[in-house]
């Protein structure tokens, strides 16, 4: 209401002619959306262009310290990965050791020696092995 009062005695202490010429403003409407907020936040003074400058270095070391922190998350995958293959293969090697190890356990008994020796036209002992006595005076 103050405004309004205010209006009306500023338009009787003018002039008929300059009344006339004093049209009421109309409000420029904005385009919605991002770009005029951005382009509203810059031109207003919030940020302006000497302030961007001078963060520009800081901004910089910032986008740095990022590529710096996902190279490092990359690697750290990469070598987890890399790991777990090595478990695998570890464990792989570990088995197949275990295998052969049985394997030649089973293969170096009597009996399979034997068995593999006896095509060789050797055979088993039947008396206990004898033990040779040498003097040291005959020698």
């Amino acid at each position: 209401m103050n405004n309004e009062f205010r209006h009306h005695i500023e338009e009787e202490d003018l002039e008929p002619e300059e009344i006339q010429l004093k049209k009421p403003r109309r409000k420029v409407r904005e385009p919605e959306g991002e770009k005029a907020f951005f382009k509203k936040l810059f031109t207003e003074g919030v940020v302006t262009k000497e302030a961007a400058t001078d963060m520009l270095p800081f901004l910089l070391f910032l986008s740095v310290l990022c590529m710096l922190y996902i190279a490092n998350s990359h690697m750290a995958v990469k070598n987890i990965r890399n790991i777990d293959k090595l478990n695998k293969e570890v464990k792989e090697l570990s088995w197949e050791y275990k295998s052969l190890k049985a394997d030649l356990m089973f293969k170096s008994k009597l009996t399979e020696v034997a068995k593999k020796v006896d095509t060789l036209g050797i055979k088993e002992l039947t008396e206990p092995p004898k033990k040779i006595v040498i003097n040291t005076n005959e020698h």
